[in-house]
């Protein structure tokens, strides 16, 4: 990558996460346009920019065009790891967070209802976990990495990738938790993308992803009082 394609990824991760956050915030739409839209910033644009910007093919881009499992197992336990860590610090935090928002949110806003929590939580896992690793780990990361300027991939991605998710439960925590939230997910973000650099691809921290997002699934079928 030169210095303007360089340029041009930050900034359209800096505009793609912006726009988001005000359709998750600000906007009054339904759970399936927030998906949708999603699904054009983290894929549609990224796709478009890696074939006809940098012309390269995905699996070029992202080295997936053979896949060593054995190269995987860094994912798997670190995801095991964060799956443990997620259910205690809820346990132990559970007093303090306010339960009531997030159900207000998730059920009142974004319409997610009992019945079709099971449906959304299976899109969470894989779906989503997809679309956020192809974009924070693939799209800007391994693309950024690549380049005289590592440490600063590592930086913006999970910093933005952090910061991104404000959007998602900017109304849930007080300040306090948010910080701590924030933190969390920027150390998590840091570790993602260190586990990539030895597969040079963004499996490992998607198998990670989704081991995290079931430890979260676990907590919100406890709160729909599913589980």
């Amino acid at each position: 990558m030169t210095r303007n394609h360089i340029v041009q990824v930050c900034i359209i991760a800096l505009c793609s996460c912006s726009i988001l956050f005000v359709i998750e915030q600000v906007l009054d739409v339904n759970y399936f346009i927030k998906t949708a839209s999603k699904a054009f910033f983290f894929l549609v644009i990224p796709i478009f920019y890696i074939k006809y910007i940098l012309k390269l093919s995905v699996k070029e881009s992202f080295n997936i065009q053979k896949v060593r499992w054995k190269s995987l197992r860094l994912g798997l336990l670190f995801g095991s790891l964060a799956f443990g860590i997620i259910l205690i610090a809820y346990w132990f935090l559970r007093k303090i967070i306010d339960t009531d928002a997030i159900m207000y949110d998730l059920q009142v806003r974004s319409e997610i209802t009992p019945e079709i929590f099971i449906f959304v939580a299976i899109y969470v896992t894989f779906g989503n976990s997809l679309m956020e690793e192809f974009y924070f780990r693939g799209f800007l990361f391994l693309n950024l990495y690549k380049t005289e300027y590592k440490v600063f991939a590592h930086v913006f991605s999970a910093l933005l990738f952090s910061v991104y998710h404000t959007a998602i439960f900017a109304t849930w925590f007080s300040f306090e938790l948010m910080l701590l939230a924030l933190a969390g997910l920027f150390i998590a973000g840091i570790l993602f993308n260190w586990l990539n650099t030895y597969s040079q691809n963004f499996l490992n921290s998607w198998i990670f992803h989704i081991m995290a997002d079931i430890a979260i699934i676990l907590i919100g079928l406890h709160l729909y009082g599913i589980l």
